[in-house]
């Protein structure tokens, strides 16, 4: 649970398992005998260390080399204790992105209550805030994040017909099939953080997009291997060169389930942890 938290606070696989272990480590040192409600100590302590190392993030998400996107996770690693579909579709790329629009402490209060269902004097104790100001830090996000689309999931046919159609149009630069399958306005974004060539700005539009996937695209990623993979709550992509994860590919869609988003993460040190 406190890996699932931190993971959305921090948007990155490797900070939440930091501040998880930066919490067991403060538990050791603890009298438990005194602690009252272990399990709400535990996310106190682990929620404080995340706004900590949040606050460092954004600021170097400042020099960040191209579009930032969040560390893909293969979702079993925090499905096991969030079998809800709410805490399935609330790892989406596209939701971590749109937590981006909200403040640390706005952040991390609407996913404590609204994802969590931790009572409003619970959070309030954990930001040390009065009640009010508490439930006022969620009115703001929820307004922040109104009308957004992000956590909308289309069923697994249409989502295993996308990843189907997308690897067409890579592998032979067929693109009818996706062509119907997108918004018009799809929004394609590229994370390789300057450490590998990728596009530096995203790609807006159905056929600027479908250009670069059938023509520039199908060139670059000729020798990829295609493996399926659950990438954070849904169906994506998981690309190897020898023996080696170079890229994930996963979707964002509106509540038509066409995809407005395609996401590619390429910065070799947000696939680290990803393997078969």
């Amino acid at each position: 649970m406190l890996l699932g938290l931190a993971y959305r606070i921090l948007g990155s696989r490797a900070d939440a398992e930091d501040a998880v272990q930066d919490t067991f480590l403060k538990w050791q040192t603890v009298e438990r005998d005194v602690v009252e409600a272990p399990i709400a100590w535990l996310t106190t302590a682990c929620t404080r260390r995340c706004l900590d190392l949040l606050g460092n993030a954004h600021r170097a998400r400042v020099d960040y080399v191209g579009a930032w996107l969040p560390e893909p996770i293969p979702t079993p690693v925090v499905s096991d204790a969030e079998r809800s579909l709410q805490l399935a579709d609330s790892l989406s790329t596209a939701f971590l992105l749109l937590l981006e629009r909200l403040s640390p402490k706005e952040r991390a209060a609407y996913l404590l209550h609204e994802i969590f269902d931790t009572p409003y004097v619970e959070i309030a104790a954990m930001l040390e805030l009065k009640e009010p100001a508490c439930r006022k830090l969620v009115s703001r996000a929820r307004a922040n994040l109104q009308g957004a689309e992000a956590r909308h999931v289309p069923p697994p046919e249409r989502q295993q017909a996308l990843l189907d159609a997308f690897r067409l149009a890579v592998a032979e630069g067929a693109t009818a099939r996706l062509a119907n399958l997108l918004s018009a306005e799809v929004r394609l974004s590229a994370d390789g953080g300057g450490k590998v060539p990728t596009l530096l700005e995203p790609l807006y539009g159905i056929e600027e997009v479908l250009d670069f996937l059938a023509s520039r695209l199908r060139g670059y990623w000729a020798n990829y291997e295609w493996h399926e993979a659950d990438l954070n709550g849904g169906p994506g992509l998981v690309m190897h060169q020898k023996g080696s994860v170079v890229a994930t590919v996963t979707f964002g869609y509106d509540h038509s389930g066409q995809a407005t988003d395609i996401f590619i993460v390429r910065n070799p040190n947000k696939l680290a942890r990803l393997s078969l």
